[in-house]
């Protein structure tokens, strides 16, 4: 196998020359850069990852901290996961996935230069994260807002705005008593971002409207969905507008609907907001407003090379929503007909 050195003597250079080709830490004359470059090729010489990274500062890795909660879809999860690890290949970049939320991992994995940037998923408001990444060398990027990303990136969809459109849709097709079938009490708890900012925009939204609403936590379950629906029915009887924003207890929402008597859009309209791929893969395709989830992943390996490559000071993108109206959605009935099923 070629070393350096055989590299050097077959372009008759020194072997610091023939790093520094490879690392393009200093200028070198374009007759000895392809001199060198034409002996690597000859001899098939493949530089050692740890010297690559060595000569250059650079690990070719990015760190992604996707904590994988009791609470978390973790299907969804790993749609952003793919969309992080898919880019990051086009970077030329492998992904080290930390799955605790701890602020430890983040530090020992910086500290030990393993990594040229992290990324963080499921951002809390008040996230005690955001400072010891603030703190460390390696560029960050979070996919979530918290209230003070304090200088760091940021990118992730709208869900105030989705709010506001889940609302706005229904309000448009006339539905004056809606509600919002949430994430858990846990996310909700944390103030984990998505979560808050969900329920700003419903409430925010359907206020703005006149609209008697009501929201509803919900457990990732179907015992959970049942006791969601059925507190939303004896909350609001006349309900006939419900968004769902758990993509775990979706199918259960939909099927304590059916056993209550309750058809949709018929009595009911439903819009959930959630990936496009779970909208489209009931039996019924569902109204939604869809999470982008390979899209915000790959933006936000975009975001971290940026910051690595010096080029893009820290900014936040927030993607705009996307309302796609299906089967699930329709203008609700007259009160007489709602009442008596």
């Amino acid at each position: 196998m070629a070393t350096i050195d055989d590299v050097a003597r077959a372009a008759g250079v020194s072997t610091s020359t023939v790093s520094y080709v490879l690392s393009g830490k200093r200028p070198i004359s374009a007759p000895t850069r392809q001199r060198v470059e034409r002996s690597i090729r000859d001899l098939g010489y493949r530089p050692h990852a740890g010297a690559r990274a060595l000569a250059s500062s650079r690990t070719n890795v990015l760190a992604l901290m996707a904590p994988l909660r009791a609470d978390v879809n973790v299907s969804v999860i790993m749609q952003f996961v793919t969309g992080v690890v898919t880019s990051a290949r086009a970077f030329e970049h492998d992904v080290l996935l930390l799955t605790q939320d701890d602020s430890a991992g983040l530090e020992r994995v910086a500290d030990g230069s393993m990594v040229d940037a992290l990324i963080m998923m499921d951002v809390e408001a008040d996230d005690p994260r955001v400072p010891v990444l603030v703190g460390l060398r390696q560029p960050a990027v979070l996919i979530g807002l918290p209230q003070d990303p304090e200088g760091l990136s940021c990118v992730d969809l709208d869900f105030e705005a989705a709010g506001r459109v889940a609302v706005r849709h229904l309000a448009e097709l006339g539905h004056r008593e809606i509600a919002l079938i949430g994430s858990p009490r846990a996310v909700l708890e944390r103030h984990t971002s998505y979560a808050d900012r969900m329920l700003r925009g419903f409430s925010g939204e359907a206020a703005s409207f006149g609209l008697d609403a009501t929201t509803q936590s919900c457990e990732s379950s179907h015992t959970g969905a049942v006791e969601a629906v059925d507190a939303v029915l004896a909350a609001m009887p006349g309900i006939t507008g419900i968004v769902v924003h758990n993509e775990v207890a979706l199918p259960a929402v939909l099927a304590t609907l059916r056993e209550r008597g309750r058809r949709v859009p018929e009595d009911v309209s439903v819009v959930a907001i959630c990936p496009e791929d779970v909208a489209v893969g009931q039996p019924t395709p569902l109204t939604a407003v869809d999470i982008p989830a390979h899209t915000i992943g790959r933006v936000a390996v975009e975001m971290a090379m940026a910051r690595v490559e010096g080029e893009q000071p820290a900014e936040t993108r927030l993607l705009a929503p996307v309302l796609t109206a299906r089967a699930t959605t329709a203008a609700p009935p007259t009160a007489a007909a709602h009442l008596n099923p």
